[in-house]
């Protein structure tokens, strides 16, 4: 038997291990995106875990590193922030009031990584509750969203509350981090009225810029926004059609602002 390697076989032998290296190599991507994902939900979900326990401090370090292009936060219709500073503001300081109960549980999500492997999108929605005791003088300046009774004493607020929620990431260093985060809240009810009436009496609500309830009940707002937002978010009303916003995303090569 001839050990003679022909041009025509070299060739075939060539071909063969240059579609196995383009094998392992699309394996290692794909690979790597999973991680990814992975990496990228599960900062999410470790966020939404430090925010129920009111551990916000503890969040800030899983942004995008100050100075970062590009970061960007909203939650109502009364602005957006646009810097890290102001971004990261809506983590310090929260109080952990007595009594307050807030557990919000995210599902549904669409995550995307980018093939260039350097953003991820995703999507989530939210069903949670959020819960806590008022001082009666402070109530009367809300007085549509507390219940009948008193407990020890104080007003109680008790609400059923959904949410969607946006949010790029950038990698950085090896690691995901938040970039742009925008929360739509699409209704709330108190526990003892349904979401329908309330959702009619209650939009002007979802442009003020109320943050949440800190001791004693009291209102604690947003720090002041860099710039308006550049559309309303609509949230739940019998008189209007709901609308697939925002959009789940889909593969993609590179970034494209598509939650702005």
């Amino acid at each position: 038997m001839s050990d003679t390697i022909t041009a025509a076989s070299l060739e075939e032998i060539t071909a063969e291990l240059t579609a196995l290296r383009e094998e392992v190599l699309a394996a290692r991507a794909l690979a790597q995106r999973a991680e990814d994902r992975g990496r990228v939900e599960n900062l999410f979900n470790r966020y939404m875990h430090l925010h129920n326990a009111f551990e916000d401090e503890q969040i800030i370090p899983l942004w995008v590193k100050e100075g970062t292009e590009g970061i960007r936060a909203r939650y109502t219709n009364a602005g957006q922030y646009t810097t890290w500073q102001s971004v990261t503001d809506y983590h310090r300081g929260r109080p952990h009031p007595v009594g307050k109960l807030i557990l919000h549980a995210t599902s549904t999500p669409v995550i995307e990584v980018a093939a260039d492997g350097k953003t991820a999108k995703g999507v989530w929605l939210m069903a949670g509750t959020e819960s806590g005791l008022t001082d009666p003088k402070v109530a009367e300046a809300f007085p549509d969203m507390y219940s009948p009774e008193e407990v020890l004493g104080q007003k109680v607020w008790a609400h059923w509350v959904w949410c969607k929620y946006a949010i790029d990431f950038l990698k950085q260093d090896g690691e995901w981090r938040f970039w742009k985060f925008r929360c739509y809240e699409l209704a709330r009810a108190p526990f003892e009225e349904n979401w329908v009436a309330f959702g009619l009496k209650n939009q002007g609500a979802f442009d003020l810029d109320l943050m949440y309830f800190g001791d004693d009940g009291k209102p604690v707002f947003m720090p002041p926004a860099d710039e308006p937002v550049p559309s309303g978010n609509h949230p739940y009303s019998p008189e209007t059609v709901q609308k697939l916003e925002p959009e789940p995303p889909v593969p993609h090569e590179t970034f494209t602002d598509t939650f702005a």
